[in-house]
């Protein structure tokens, strides 16, 4: 399947070509505004260092989307999802933690009501 094709990044002046929205060297700077300024801070608290150990540590634990696979497809995991959202309870245990891809994770999101 062919690649889409590279557009400038969005970073006002920046002339470099990129597959996203920003280049690699802006793309860190944008990220940390967000965090910084236009992000919910108890988002920041939730998600901090210490859970960005227990997502690696459980992606390496289960590589493979859990909705894939039970569709019988293997696709590998790049998101770590709380069963029971942390904001209704839940907590970073792995018993209420599951791997998905990007795809299954926002159709959950989507079917439940989470998203827009």
């Amino acid at each position: 399947m062919p690649k889409r094709a590279k557009k400038p990044c969005a970073h006002r002046g920046c002339r470099e070509l990129t597959a996203g929205r920003y280049c690699e060297a802006h793309a860190k700077q944008h990220m940390k505004e967000y965090n910084r300024y236009k992000r919910d801070p108890k988002s920041n608290k939730r998600y901090g260092r210490h859970w960005r150990e227990i997502r690696a540590a459980y992606l390496a634990a289960h590589p493979l989307c859990v909705m894939c696979r039970y569709a019988g497809r293997l696709k590998p995991a790049d998101t770590v999802h709380h069963i029971t959202p942390l904001a209704v309870g839940g907590n970073n245990y792995w018993h209420n933690l599951m791997s998905l891809c990007g795809e299954c994770h926002s159709r959950l999101h989507a079917e439940q009501g989470d998203y827009f």
